[in-house]
């Protein structure tokens, strides 16, 4: 009979006397986490050092930490607006300072993105995994206690938001092949998600449940899209075939290819304009056609721009009544009230299901196959090698910034699935300025997907096709999507390994890849209002958006002290207005010097 709380301190008690004092904790990635739970049973930890707590999770959640004083400025409110209220992870903040007691273990497969990048004990206890395999992993560590967030409608209750190793691990129980209470802690703002996680109270040990234990989802603020992302979208979804399948993640360049995929679909005579002018060689993208059938997501992530394609009549394919089968899902707090007031029927065509039913095809695999046909699976690369090999989640000095989460499970999918083709999308810089640096490398000490794999690679200079080709193509093919200003470099070390002939000379034409032509390119879509910076929706409010464009421009000035020199004497013959702006900022009163240039630097911006 399940066990209801309203007390967490309580229910931590509960838990150790049914268990004892050693506590194998898996908690769900992301939203899923049953906080007050995993707290309550952390702060005993931390008192009775007797209780040997091990945590197996992975993408803790923790609000953005601004690097510079200006972006504290800018963020600040945002942060507190869109994330306040959520409760800490406290584990996570004891291990940011390398603080962990001996009796406390903290394994994860996938962090926050550079969030563990200089913490030591994290980097140590950090697992490279599949996510298929991260419940085979917390079945082998004797998983006792499963805490997770769930949605609750009369005496029903749902997994929601993270079916995905959750429903593995169930199975495992019912197989008899583990043991362990499953703790459900209800919340509000969760949405009900029909499907294969929709589960019987009787399933739960233990529920924690009332006013005391609510609080507002974590929601991470969209991010505005640039135009080398745009770029990048724009080529993708001239790849994804009418009638196809699309798996992607989150962020700024999946934004940008949902709304290419809407630009093709509603102004198909534009999108082809589009891909036109950002093509060196002119030509047409390979899919510009309407979507008549429409296309179907198989994809661990739900994302919140998946919403808006269905929305746009985009995504519209029904496999078993469903447009989407998903593993988990993050987003803005408007992605979570859409699907909390959705109608149920409606809400009914996106099914959440266990993340070993999304990312592999192994069971029922030719439902699977009939299903994912023509899938173009879309995933992003920190850099890649000049052979193609792509490098996702760390550094060559062995430091983890994320995890390979998915991604190799779709990349091999991508082989095994007639038709389907892997996407490897990345821009071909970062940094601006003197600190610019190409994402294209010749090698790397670190990668995540093999060479073996490549498949298609995107940068905003246009598609690089590498499937089945020789080394010496794949290197001509990788250079042509590079910024010019590193292509000499590249093609030299092709050379001196013999890779590439040495009487060997890039066309003219590719010789031209600069982000003044990506801008010129983009320029009739914005001015037609077809690519603004936030097209799904915005957690800024309206002075906040029109700060962004000159934030970004002094952000890019800061890499280069003649350019930051230039907007600060710019502002100083702008003394009067934007005051509005300034004091969002707080520099409508510099006190300091420092504070003083910055504000003159940011009128200079917005004098742009």
């Amino acid at each position: 009979m399940t066990e209801r709380f309203t007390d967490p301190e309580r229910l931590a008690d509960a838990i150790i006397e049914k268990v004892g004092r050693r506590i194998v904790l898996g908690l769900p990635l992301g939203l899923g986490k049953a906080n007050h739970v995993v707290n309550a049973l952390f702060a005993r930890a931390m008192a009775d050092r007797s209780i040997r707590l091990h945590i197996f999770t992975a993408l803790t959640l923790e609000p953005p930490r601004p690097k510079s004083d200006l972006e504290a400025r800018f963020l600040g409110p945002v942060i507190e607006r869109t994330l306040g209220g959520y409760p800490a992870l406290a584990y996570a903040e004891v291990q940011r300072r390398d603080a962990l007691p001996d009796n406390i273990e903290v394994d994860e497969f996938f962090f926050q993105a550079g969030t563990r990048l200089s913490v030591e004990s994290a980097q140590r206890s950090y697992i490279s995994a599949n996510y298929t395999h991260a419940a085979g992993y917390l079945l082998e560590r004797g998983v006792n206690v499963v805490a997770q967030l769930v949605a609750r409608e009369g005496d029903r209750h749902s997994l929601s938001c993270n079916t995905d190793i959750t429903l593995d691990l169930l199975a495992a129980r019912q197989a008899g092949k583990a043991d362990f209470l499953l703790v459900g802690q209800v919340n509000e703002q969760l949405p009900f998600m029909p499907g294969d996680g929709d589960l019987p109270e009787a399933t739960f040990s233990h529920v924690l449940d009332g006013q005391g234990v609510q609080f507002p989802l974590f929601a991470p603020p969209k991010e505005p899209i640039p135009d080398a992302h745009y770029a990048i979208g724009l080529h993708a979804a001239g790849l994804i075939p009418d009638g196809g399948t699309i798996q992607m993640g989150i962020g700024s360049i999946s934004d940008a290819v949902a709304q290419g995929l809407i630009i093709r679909h509603r102004e198909p005579a534009r999108f082809g304009e589009a891909l036109k002018a950002l093509s060196l060689s002119g030509t047409s993208p390979i899919h510009g056609e309407r979507f008549e059938a429409g296309l179907y997501a198989a994809t661990e992530m739900f994302v919140d721009c998946l919403l808006d394609l269905w929305k746009a009549g985009v995504l519209k394919r029904e496999v078993n009544g469903a447009v989407l089968h998903g593993g988990f899902f993050l987003g803005p707090r408007a992605f979570y009230q859409a699907l909390r007031e959705m109608p149920g029927p409606e809400r009914a065509k996106f099914q959440m299901q266990a993340i070993s039913a999304i990312n592999e095809l192994y069971g029922d695999e030719d439902a699977k196959r009939a299903a994912r046909v023509d899938a173009r699976f879309i995933n992003t690369a920190m850099m890649m090698t000049l052979l193609g090999a792509a490098v996702s989640d760390g550094l060559e000095d062995g430091r983890v910034v994320s995890g390979v989460g998915g991604q190799y499970n779709f990349v091999a999918q991508a082989f095994a699935l007639e038709g389907a083709r892997s996407v490897i999308t990345l821009p071909s810089v970062r940094g601006s300025g003197r600190k610019a640096a190409s994402n294209i490398l010749w090698s790397y000490g670190h990668g995540t997907i093999p060479r073996h794999l490549r498949d298609i690679v995107i940068t905003e200079y246009g598609v690089a096709d590498l499937r089945g080709r020789t080394d010496r193509d794949v290197i001509v093919a990788l250079l042509k999507i590079t910024d010019s200003r590193f292509q000499t470099g590249l093609l030299e070390k092709a050379k001196e390994s013999g890779k590439l002939e040495k009487a060997y000379a890039l066309p003219e034409a590719f010789t031209r890849n600069t982000p003044e032509r990506v801008a010129q390119a983009l320029s009739p879509l914005k001015g037609a209002g077809l690519a603004p910076l936030l097209p799904f929706g915005s957690d800024f409010d309206s002075l906040e958006e029109s700060l962004l464009p000159a934030l970004g421009r002094l952000k890019a000035a800061q890499a280069e002290p003649r350019a930051l020199a230039g907007l600060v004497f710019k502002g100083m013959g702008q003394r009067s207005g934007h005051e509005t702006a300034l004091a969002r900022l707080g520099l409508n009163k510099p006190k300091s010097l420092r504070d003083r240039l910055t504000a003159l630097a940011v009128r200079g911006a917005l004098a742009d």
